[in-house]
């Protein structure tokens, strides 16, 4: 799947918000006052960001509210639904903790729950479809969960669980590559499954375009088995290892770099979340399974 800087955006930006919101209502901090203002502050600017960030991929941006009435069959619409209403149980939070100094228990765990759901809703978005293996399985919500624990407790700046979190979200990422490599080869597809043509081999003699056109543009994009190999090095040492282990001391100017260091490795992760994808309209064009790269 080509590699949106818009969805790599939206997808680790609300991410890591709806994470940091989680903890902000269950109140870890329990910040109150001009205090509140900052942490949630933070916590909605990218939340907030990052559904922005999405609607600049949408073909025609004026019509997302369009969004909000499929429910009943469409993630997206879902995950629409999810964010105004979590995103608005926050803000009930927020407005307790900042104007009244009250705990807002009750409501706060409500609104970490309605958080956590639009970042699952978001990776169900991804992980209901067929035509793509890699991500038609469980470790993609698993890794979207466990990315925004481990971020939001980063940015909560709880130190005693971040760490933990951060290196089990590590550990969810090197399932989601392991079992991911080979899933587009075990489903079978093929050009005779692509074309529902039975009785022998099927291949291709042309191309059916001879130029460039959606599906190429968008379904599918290639990227190199050495430089996708890099890739996961950098998102595994800046994601996950390198923030866990600066977890370790008080200083703020490493927890600072902590912060930095796990959101650019989460956007190098997302990036191959999205070019390593294979979708099967692929076989119509001549691209097989990543081995074949």
């Amino acid at each position: 799947m080509h590699p949106a800087p818009s969805l790599i955006l939206f997808t680790t930006l609300s991410g890591l918000g709806f994470g940091l919101l989680a903890f902000l209502c269950l109140g870890l901090p329990d910040a109150r006052g001009l205090t509140a203002v900052l942490w949630f502050g933070a916590g909605f600017a990218l939340a907030g960001g990052g559904l922005l960030a999405s609607t600049t991929h949408l073909g025609n941006p004026q019509r997302a509210w369009r969004a909000f009435t499929q429910w009943q069959t469409s993630w997206l619409s879902r995950e629409a639904w999810l964010s105004v209403i979590a995103l608005a149980a926050a803000g009930g939070v927020a407005l307790g903790r900042v104007f009244f100094d009250l705990p807002m228990t009750g409501l706060g765990t409500v609104a970490a729950g309605l958080a956590l759901a639009t970042v699952a809703s978001t990776a169900m978005i991804y992980a209901q479809l067929k035509t793509v293996p890699r991500w038609n399985h469980w470790t993609t919500p698993a890794l979207f969960l466990s990315m925004a624990l481990a971020g939001g407790a980063l940015l909560a700046g709880q130190m005693t669980v971040a760490p933990v979190l951060l290196l089990l979200a590590g550990a969810v990422q090197l399932l989601a590559w392991r079992t991911g490599d080979g899933r587009f080869a075990a489903r079978g597809h093929g050009l005779t499954s692509a074309t529902r043509l039975e009785g022998g081999k099927v291949r291709s003699f042309a191309p059916p375009h001879t130029g460039s056109n959606y599906l190429l543009r968008e379904m599918v994009h290639q990227v190199g088995r050495r430089h996708a190999r890099k890739l996961r090095s950098l998102a595994l040492i800046f994601g996950f290892l390198a923030p866990a282990l600066l977890c370790l001391t008080a200083h703020p100017l490493a927890l600072a770099l902590a912060v930095l260091s796990h959101a650019g490795g989460a956007m190098a992760g997302r990036w191959l979340f999205f070019a390593e994808a294979e979708h099967v309209v692929g076989l119509y064009y001549g691209y097989h399974e990543a081995g074949a790269r």
